[in-house]
């Protein structure tokens, strides 16, 4: 797929309006094959990076798992339960956690605390990254749910996924084909939420 890199911008889309508007997360549960290909993936990973990015730091960066990838981080998960002396059941179940979608994509927080950004701001591009994935993957007709859980936090996993010191995930986004329908979930009344200055 090509993007056009010149031309005029800012042009209305309401298609893209549309896309926002009908944007919904699927259970990972229920997530099937097929997944994006390689360049769908490709298109999603760039899309996500053309988030908001004060100073231009770029203070992400993403780990995919497919394939083999999903049953190695399967693997980790369990071993980290095991030690822990969890049952057997669950070490199973957390070995086949990334197994319930055919990619997930990991984005990882690499806020710099010594620059004269906030790391706040940081932080926020890289949740605006997730949801830039999402909404790609969504316009790609695949379903996306962005999901941390207890393995994005805990200190064995992260060293075992190769993250550096300081790093923290954002999120994992499982990305595949919903097996199960849609369902919409209540949306916040804008009226109770906005305000006007």
């Amino acid at each position: 797929m090509s993007h056009k890199k010149d031309g005029p911008f800012n042009l209305p889309a309401p298609k893209a309006l549309d896309l926002l508007l009908s944007r919904r997360s699927g259970s990972a549960k229920a997530m099937d094959k097929p997944g994006p290909s390689k360049r769908q993936i490709a298109d999603i990973l760039q899309a996500g990076g053309r988030t908001p990015d004060h100073g231009k730091l770029f203070p992400w960066r993403f780990i995919v798992f497919e394939g083999k990838g999903r049953e190695r981080a399967g693997d980790i998960f369990a071993s980290v339960m095991e030690a822990e002396g969890e049952r057997a059941k669950q070490v199973e179940e957390e070995r086949n956690r990334f197994m319930r979608a055919p990619v997930v994509i990991g984005v990882i927080s690499a806020a710099r605390e010594s620059h004269k950004i906030p790391v706040w701001e940081q932080e926020l591009s890289a949740g605006a990254v997730c949801q830039n994935i999402l909404i790609a993957a969504h316009a790609l007709g695949f379903v996306g749910n962005w999901l941390t859980e207890w393995y994005a936090y805990h200190p064995q996993v992260k060293e075992k996924l190769g993250l550096k010191p300081g790093e923290r995930v954002a999120g994992f986004i499982y990305i595949g084909t919903s097996a199960a329908e849609l369902e919409e979930r209540p949306r916040p009344d804008m009226g109770k939420i906005t305000s006007f200055f």
